[in-house]
């Protein structure tokens, strides 16, 4: 009896996915501070400036006048015609609202994008390196991801010529693209990303395009894949340019044929996403000044580490031309990404993510740096970086 209790506490195998080891430093670093350590924290790609002052004024407003309670499952109809008003004030697109669904952050909406687009065993295309949970939300659902290598030739993205020996090899149902990426910081300009998009289509592959480091580009406007195409599926979020990570409130948008799919499925899956975040994320869209001094705040912080790094000894990393992170070459200083980040924190207190998280064939020689803090801390990191290196 005792042995078939056991075996029925035992995880899903679909439960079996590796760690977001971003995570696990996070824990390491809080740890340190504990016992009264200082961390200069770079690992978790989270703001640490709060939501815009018109979205908190909203949330509060609420909170004293308003009955919290579920939503229409798609999101509140006035949140979806802001953001529907965002994508024609900023890509000069005009997005029928009934194609937008508010989700609990991009999390959530790759979950139903998966759901709605996949089967179990399908293959879905991602560029490697690239973020861990498109990976692991697809095993856990039983797809097949396939990474395909990104190189420095390519400005580490996806190329419709790769996407296209991929699929040769065995049908690929599915591509995954990021731009900025994560952990990359590069960015694939308007041509490229049209160019890959139409490959994919041409081949029947469906395209996802996380959309969630728009706002935060420096190199040059990124271009939403919503424009260059009714077929592909849009990815965004309120967590990164207005600084609402904690608010867990993104949305997606839906080609006109899968939205009653993603609709049944959030019905159950969740309901609604939680009515305060809406409403926060909604009167987020009249804060854009606000959030727009913050870029500037991460234009400041990426000279300093692409200029002081170099000094202090990480002198090669990628193209660093959006989102808020830099992808460092430490292979001069060691082959264990893991190792390094855990002694860099342990003797250094600097907090960042080994690439290992982010490409398990040569991430082992990366480092991630998320800059996204205050210009203080980023000039006290390169020092104490500097300081350790040349101990």
């Amino acid at each position: 009896m005792l042995e078939t209790a056991k075996h029925l506490l035992m995880p899903s195998k679909r439960s079996n996915v590796p760690p977001f080891m971003v995570m696990d430093v996070m824990a390491a670093a809080a740890a340190i501070e504990a016992t009264g350590g200082r961390v200069v924290h770079m690992e978790v790609g989270q703001p640490a400036q709060p939501a815009p002052a018109t979205a908190l004024a909203a949330a509060q407003a609420a909170l004293v006048h308003g009955r919290i309670g579920y939503t229409e499952t798609l999101g509140i109809p006035s949140l979806r015609a802001a953001i529907a008003r965002h994508y024609a004030e900023t890509y000069d697109f005009a997005l029928d609202p009934a194609r937008v669904v508010v989700t609990t952050g991009s999390s959530g909406g790759f979950i139903l994008a998966f759901l709605a687009l996949f089967e179990p065993g399908d293959r879905v295309a991602l560029a490697n390196p690239g973020y861990p949970p498109y990976r692991h939300v697809l095993s856990a659902l039983g797809c097949e991801p396939v990474l395909i290598e990104t190189s420095e030739r390519t400005r580490w993205s996806l190329t419709g010529k790769a996407l296209i020996a991929a699929h040769r090899q065995a049908p690929l149902k599915g591509v995954v693209i990021a731009s900025p990426a994560n952990p990359t910081g590069t960015m694939m300009d308007a041509d490229a990303l049209a160019q890959l998009i139409a490959v994919a289509e041409a081949e029947g592959i469906r395209v996802i395009s996380d959309e969630i480091y728009h706002g935060l580009d420096y190199a040059f406007a990124a271009e939403t894949a919503a424009n260059m195409s009714a077929q592909s599926l849009v990815i965004n979020s309120f967590s990164k340019y207005f600084c609402m990570t904690g608010w867990r409130v993104g949305w997606m948008v839906v080609p006109d044929s899968l939205v009653r799919a993603v609709e049944r499925l959030q019905q159950n899956l969740a309901i609604s996403v939680p009515t305060l975040a809406q409403i926060a994320a909604e009167a987020a869209f009249d804060g854009k000044p606000e959030m727009e001094a913050v870029k500037h705040g991460y234009e400041e912080n990426r000279r300093i580490l692409t200029e002081g790094l170099p000094k202090a000894g990480l002198d090669k990393f990628l193209p660093v031309d959006g989102a808020f992170y830099l992808y460092a070459d430490i292979s001069r200083f060691s082959n264990d990404s893991l190792d390094f980040a855990k002694r860099m924190l342990n003797e250094a207190g600097v907090a960042a993510t080994p690439g290992i998280d982010f490409d398990p064939v040569n991430g082992h020689n990366f480092l991630r740096f998320c800059y996204a803090g205050s210009a203080a801390e980023m000039h006290e990191a390169v020092a104490r970086i500097g300081k350790w290196l040349k101990a």
